[in-house]
């Protein structure tokens, strides 16, 4: 029977969410302050990560700790306050981050990673999407033997396990497919299943079109409250009241304080990230996404220019951007690259919403009945938004999904 549901959300999760709902007979309303896929799925890395089946764990390690320490390095850096404001959060993800608690959390997150691909063919070809899709892979560079030695042990077992499909590379085979890479470097793997997109904003744009041609609607407009209403849900906005008998919420790094709100309490935090475009310097040209993964930044030749994208920063959600960081990976990438000119006037910022285990929180909202939540995944939003479209849509639907649902219940905190 059609129901009348408001999707709070307009990133590749929650556009995801509303074309599944959409497209099985549902009246839906898509809400967000601003136009499909500007915020945090606007400015990621660009790819769908089929390979991605393990989290990334909170270094453990004396070396790596020793060497984030200084707060200079480029794949990881943190601010005391913000380290403060998610303390909680952060101590649960290091005590989930040990080996025997993260062996049991890895096949679970990569039953999710496995659907990946599966979830977003399907919305490519009803948004005709086609052109901003590359099926060939990306490049994941070492500058070491033994840490590629050590990266390459890890993709065979995920390979025996979960289905990853790689090559090895040695310098000579990296070089061949990219030319234009400066530097020492050992060799890479180039892993051959992901899907890379040219500008991950527009994707979801094209998602968010055809959920529009489903009969769904899109509405630009902020975000005043929501509360229950006469069994079933009102959300204020700017432009008025939305009555719903379901409301999903999948506000990203948002959703912590509005659930809070709502007498909900989820141990979210965030990691934020920074991106800029760049020109290239003569005739090079990059012929790959690109990870130069001992540094802890990616190059992706998209339409804007080569993105570069950095690691995460632990800050608060809301603070000023702190431009280091992006710099630091800049002068890496200049060496590797002949990266030209910036192309942005200004940095981008965004944050991933994480959870301390790693895992996103799909399913009900517990003790709120019609509220259901699509949240917390971290650096896997946009691989993974069509798949938890799919899911929760099964789940609103009392259907039996397609994997077991309950590692990713709200009522496991």
């Amino acid at each position: 029977m059609a129901r009348e549901i408001v999707v709070l959300g307009a990133g590749m999760v929650g556009v995801s969410v509303a074309w599944h709902l959409a497209r099985r007979g549902h009246s839906v309303t898509l809400v967000d302050r601003r136009e499909p896929g500007r915020e945090t799925s606007f400015g990621n890395a660009g790819i769908i990560q089929r390979e991605a089946v393990r989290p990334y764990p909170f270094p453990r390690d004396l070396g790596t700790m020793l060497r984030v320490l200084p707060n200079r390095a480029v794949d990881i850096r943190y601010r005391p306050k913000g380290m403060l404001k998610a303390a909680m959060p952060l101590l649960q993800y290091w005590r989930n981050s040990a080996p025997k608690r993260y062996a049991k959390i890895v096949p679970e997150y990569a039953s999710l990673i496995c659907l990946s691909l599966d979830a977003h063919a399907p919305m490519i070809e009803a948004a005709g999407a086609d052109s901003l899709v590359r099926r060939d892979g990306w490049l994941e560079l070492y500058r070491t033997h033994e840490a590629l030695s050590e990266r390459l042990s890890d993709a065979e077992d995920n390979a025996k396990r979960f289905g990853v499909r790689y090559r090895a590379l040695d310098a000579g085979e990296l070089a061949a497919m990219e030319p234009d890479l400066a530097g020492d470097l050992a060799g890479a793997i180039h892993w051959e299943q992901p899907w890379t997109v040219a500008d991950p904003g527009a994707l979801v744009q094209a998602y968010a079109r055809s959920f529009e041609a489903e009969g769904g609607r899109v509405q630009c407009s902020e975000i005043k409250d929501v509360t229950r209403h006469d069994g079933g849900w009102q959300v204020t906005t700017n432009a008025g009241v939305l009555e719903a008998e379901q409301v999903v919420m999948a506000m990203g790094p948002w959703s912590r304080d509005w659930l809070s709100n709502m007498g909900l309490e989820l141990p979210l935090f965030v990691k934020r990230g920074y991106h800029m475009h760049y020109g290239t310097t003569g005739s090079a040209k990059l012929n790959h996404w690109v990870m130069d993964a001992e540094v802890g930044y990616l190059l992706a030749p998209m339409q804007a220019g080569i993105r570069l994208t950095t690691g995460a920063e632990l800050e608060r959600l809301e603070a000023p951007p702190h431009p280091e960081q992006l710099a630091a990976a800049e002068r890496a990438g200049k060496k590797l690259f002949p990266l030209g000119k910036r192309l942005d006037d200004e940095p981008w910022k965004g944050a991933r919403p994480c959870t301390p285990d790693m895992k996103p929180v799909i399913g009900p909202a517990p003790g709120q009945q019609g509220l259901w939540l699509a949240l917390g995944h971290g650096h896997q939003g946009f691989t993974l938004g069509p798949a938890t479209g799919r899911l929760l849509a099964q789940m609103m639907e009392g259907e039996t999904p397609d994997i077991d649902m309950v590692p990713f219940r709200a009522d496991r905190f």
